[in-house]
C-alpha cells in the first residue's frame, strides 16, 4: 500500500439506511477516557474530521469543538457531560485484514473527577475504550481512577500516548508508568519516528512499515520503509510485541513455538484476542491532532470488540428469580439499559439507551423492570453530540436516545412487555460537598424546584434535600466545580436566579460500639389513643458499608404491618442525624422486641416509637463524626516542593510519597476535604502559578475530637 493514505469520503454526514443495516461485527461502541487535559476531546475532534463528520477541525482553546457543545464547556475548555457521536470508517492501513465499512459509536467522557458519574455510566454500556495518556507524564491520578472503572466493567482497552510532539515527551517512561502504576500487560504496537518537535510519524510494528505526515498536508499519511535511525528500536519492540501476544491465539502460538515467521494476520489475530480477553493492552503513540489518528481508527476497528465479541448481557428474571442471558441479536426479545438522562431545550427529556438485544421501534410500549412500570417510546434519535437525527427503529448493539419516556432514570432496565429481565444497575459514589441554595426572588421559588429536579434527574451524584431546622434547600455533589456549573446551568437554561452559601463538607455520623434503646409513644386524648412501643439494638458496620435494617420480632410481639413504620421512623431519624445534624451511616439497626395495643396502635405511633428508640440506642453507642478524606496529588517544579509539603502538612495531610515525572515532581497525599477550601488560589501563590493539583474522594475517616466539638458547637449555635 505504497504512496499516500488519504481520508476516504465514504464517511457520511447523514446516516443512510444501508449504513444502519451493517452487520453487527462491523459495529464498535467505544469511549474515549483519560486524565483531564490528556487530549480526549482533541482526539474525538480529529476522529470526526478524519471520518468526514466535520470538515473543519474543532479547537478546545477556541471553543469550537463538536462534542464540547455546552456554553460552560467552551468557556472553561473542559468536558462536563459525555457526548455521543455516530460515525463511519473504512480501514486505511490494513492489507491482510478484510477491508470494509465500519460504524463507530463514540462517547467522549469528562476527565475532571467532579464528573466521574459520566465516565462510570459510559463505561457500563461500552464494548471497548481508547485510553489517552499524556506522553510526557504517562499515568496520572485520574488515569488510575478511570482505568479501575474500566476494570470493574471488564472493558477492553487500547492505549495511545498523545502529545509526543511536545517538549518533555517520554515514550519509554510513559510505557513504564503504564506497566508499573496500572499493572497492565501493555506493549507498543507503534514506535514514534522522532520526539518532541521532531515527531513526524510512527512505525507500525505489526506491518513493519513507517507512516509519516507533514503538518501542511494535514490529512495525509505517507507509507514508506522504516528509517534507518529507528530500525533497531523498531525491531526490539516488534520482538517484544510478538512475545507478548503469541499466547492469546492458538494458531499464532503454534507457529511461534515452531519457529515459523509470523505474518501480519497472525499478529493481528493474537492482538485482537488478547485485547478482547482483557489481558493485553496495545499502545499507540503520536500526536492526536494529526492524521496519525487514522491509525488509531484502524486499531479501534481491528482490535476492539464488536457487540458479538463481548459476553451476552446477563440479568435476573423478576418473575422466577433465575439468571438469564440476552444474545446480541435482533431476533431476541428487546432488552436495553438506560444510562443517561438529558433535558434538551428542543425535544424535552432524552434518555440514552444501550440496546443489548432485539429491536425497539418508535411508538412501541416497553416495560421498565426496575420500576415495574410500563412506558411508551415516543421518538428514537441517533446522537451527534447536540445534533439529533430521527430514526424509526434501533437494533441490537446500538446506542440511541429515546424521547417520551417519563419515569425511566439512570440505571433502569427496559425490555419488551413479555420478556422482563433486570440488568445490573450502575453504582455511583456519595457526594462529599454541599451548599445551601435559595431563590433570589419569590418568582424564582417554583422555577428553582423544577430546575433542581431536572438537574438531579440528569446527574445521579447531584442530591437535593431540605434542612428541616433552617428551611434551606441543600444541594450536594462531588466537588465545588460540579455545584458551580449546576448553579450556572440553572441560571442559563432555566432562567433561575439563586444565591448560594459557602460550600460545606458532607460530614457523616456513625457509632463505635453496640447500643440498645427503647421507644414508647403513648397518647390518650379521649376516644381512640396512640400506642407504639419497640426495643431497638444498633451495631457498627465496616467503613463504607452503609445502613442495614433487620427485624428479629418473633411470636407477634409487634404485628408485621407495623414493622415498616418503625423502619421509616428509624431511617428519618438517622437521616437527620443525632450528634450534630449529619446523616448517620455504617450502622445496623435491629428491632428485637416491643408491644402493641389492639385498638390504639397505629403506623404513626410505631414510626415515632422507632425514631425515639434509635435515638436512645445510638446515644449509648459512642457516636462519632466522619469526614471525607481526599486523595491529593500536587505536581510541581522541584524548587517549590518544600513549601508545598509544609503547607500540606499544616492541613492535616499525610504525605504518601513523591514521584519524579519528567521535569516535575508529583507529591501524593491524603488529607481531609475540610482543610482544602480555596486551595487552588493558595497553591498558585506558593508556586508562582506553576504547580497544579488533583483531588478525588478516597474514603471517610474519624474526625479528631477537638474538631468534632467545634462542629457540634457550631450546629448548636445555628439551632439557637
Amino acid at each position: 500500500m505504497a504512496g499516500q493514505v488519504q481520508k476516504k469520503k465514504a464517511s457520511l454526514i447523514v446516516t443512510k439506511t444501508e449504513d444502519r443495516d451493517l452487520p453487527m461485527e462491523k459495529i464498535r461502541n467505544i469511549g474515549i477516557i483519560a486524565h483531564i487535559d490528556a487530549g480526549k476531546t482533541t482526539t474525538t475532534e480529529r476522529i470526526l474530521f478524519e471520518t468526514g463528520k466535520t470538515y473543519k477541525l474543532g479547537s478546545v482553546d477556541e471553543g469550537t469543538t463538536a462534542t464540547d457543545w455546552m456554553e460552560q464547556e467552551r468557556e472553561r475548555g473542559i468536558t462536563i457531560v459525555s457526548a455521543a457521536i455516530t460515525t463511519f470508517w473504512d480501514l486505511q492501513t490494513a492489507s491482510s485484514v478484510e477491508n470494509g465499512h465500519y460504524r463507530i459509536n463514540i462517547i467522549d467522557t469528562p476527565g475532571h473527577i467532579d464528573f466521574t458519574a459520566e465516565v462510570e455510566r459510559s463505561l457500563r454500556v461500552l464494548d471497548g475504550a481508547v485510553m489517552v495518556f499524556d506522553g510526557r507524564t504517562g499515568v496520572e491520578s485520574q488515569s488510575e481512577t478511570v482505568w479501575r472503572q474500566a476494570d470493574r466493567y471488564k472493558v477492553p482497552r487500547i492505549c495511545i500516548l498523545n502529545k509526543l510532539n511536545l517538549i518533555g515527551a517520554d515514550f519509554e517512561g510513559s510505557i513504564k508508568s503504564i506497566k508499573e502504576r496500572l499493572g497492565a500487560n501493555a506493549v507498543p504496537v507503534q514506535y514514534p519516528i522522532g520526539l518532541e518537535h521532531d515527531l513526524r510519524g510512527i512505525v507500525d510494528l505489526v506491518r513493519m512499515k513507517a507512516y509519516t505526515y507533514k503538518v501542511v498536508e494535514d490529512n495525509k499519511l505517507t507509507e514508506e520503509e522504516i528509517p534507518a535511525d529507528v530500525l533497531e528500536a523498531a525491531n526490539k519492540y516488534r520482538n517484544e510485541l510478538v512475545e507478548a501476544v503469541a499466547e492469546y491465539h492458538d494458531d499464532t502460538l503454534q507457529k511461534y513455538l515452531d519457529g515459523k515467521k509470523l505474518d501480519e494476520a497472525d499478529i493481528k489475530k493474537a492482538i485482537r484476542a488478547g485485547v478482547i480477553s482483557g489481558k493485553f493492552f496495545p499502545i499507540l503513540g503520536g500526536d492526536n491532532r494529526t492524521a496519525l489518528v487514522q491509525t488509531l481508527l484502524d486499531a479501534v476497528v481491528e482490535y476492539l470488540p464488536s457487540p458479538l465479541d463481548v459476553p451476552p448481557v446477563e440479568g435476573i428474571n423478576p418473575k422466577t428469580g433465575d439468571k438469564e442471558k440476552r444474545e446480541p441479536k435482533n431476533s431476541e426479545p428487546f432488552c436495553g439499559l438506560a444510562f443517561k438522562v438529558v433535558t434538551d431545550p428542543h425535544v424535552g427529556r432524552l434518555v440514552y439507551v444501550r440496546v443489548y438485544s432485539g429491536v425497539i421501534k418508535a411508538g412501541q410500549p416497553v416495560y421498565n423492570v426496575t420500576k415495574q412500570a410500563q412506558e411508551r417510546i415516543g421518538k428514537l434519535v441517533l446522537l451527534h453530540a447536540d445534533q439529533r437525527e430521527l430514526i424509526e427503529e434501533a437494533y441490537a448493539g446500538e446506542i440511541v436516545a429515546v424521547v417520551g419516556i417519563r419515569d425511566t432514570t439512570t440505571g433502569n432496565s427496559l425490555t419488551d412487555l413479555g420478556h422482563p429481565i433486570l440488568l445490573e444497575s450502575i453504582s455511583f459514589p456519595d457526594p462529599v460537598i454541599s451548599l445551601a441554595i435559595e431563590p433570589a426572588t419569590k418568582s424564582d421559588q417554583e422555577k428553582m424546584g423544577l430546575a433542581l429536579q431536572k438537574l438531579s434527574d440528569e446527574d445521579p451524584t447531584f442530591r437535593i434535600k431540605s434542612n428541616f431546622e433552617t428551611g434551606q434547600t441543600i444541594i450536594s455533589g462531588m466537588g465545588e466545580l460540579q455545584l458551580e456549573i449546576l448553579v450556572d446551568r440553572m441560571k442559563r437554561e432555566f432562567n433561575v436566579d439563586a444565591t448560594t452559601g459557602a460550600p460545606q463538607v458532607a460530614y457523616k455520623e456513625t457509632i463505635k460500639k453496640m447500643g440498645a434503646g427503647e421507644g414508647k409513644y403513648i397518647r390518650q386524648t379521649g376516644g381512640r389513643g396512640q400506642y407504639g412501643h419497640c426495643l431497638i439494638r444498633v451495631e457498627p458496620k465496616g467503613r463504607g458499608e452503609g445502613y442495614e435494617w433487620k427485624s428479629e420480632i418473633k411470636g407477634g410481639a409487634i404485628p408485621s404491618e407495623f414493622i415498616p413504620a418503625i423502619e421509616k421512623g428509624v431511617r428519618e431519624k438517622l437521616e437527620q442525624g443525632i450528634l450534630a445534624g449529619y446523616p448517620m451511616t455504617d450502622i445496623k439497626v435491629i428491632v428485637y422486641d416491643g408491644s402493641y395495643h389492639e385498638v390504639d396502635s397505629s403506623e404513626i405511633a410505631f414510626k415515632i416509637a422507632g425514631s425515639l428508640a434509635v435515638e436512645e440506642a445510638t446515644k449509648r453507642a459512642d457516636i462519632i463524626l466522619l469526614e471525607p478524606i481526599m486523595k491529593i496529588e500536587v505536581t510541581t517544579p522541584d524548587e517549590f516542593m518544600g513549601d508545598i509539603i509544609g503547607d500540606l502538612s499544616s492541613k492535616r495531610a499525610q504525605i504518601q510519597g513523591t514521584e519524579k515525572r519528567g521535569m516535575f515532581t508529583a507529591i501524593m497525599a491524603q488529607a481531609p476535604l475540610a482543610e482544602f477550601a480555596g486551595y487552588a488560589t493558595k497553591l498558585r501563590s506558593i508556586s508562582q502559578g506553576r504547580a497544579t493539583f488533583y483531588m478525588e474522594p478516597s474514603h471517610y475517616d474519624e474526625v479528631p475530637v477537638n474538631i468534632t466539638n467545634s462542629l457540634i458547637s457550631l450546629k448548636s449555635g445555628t439551632k439557637d
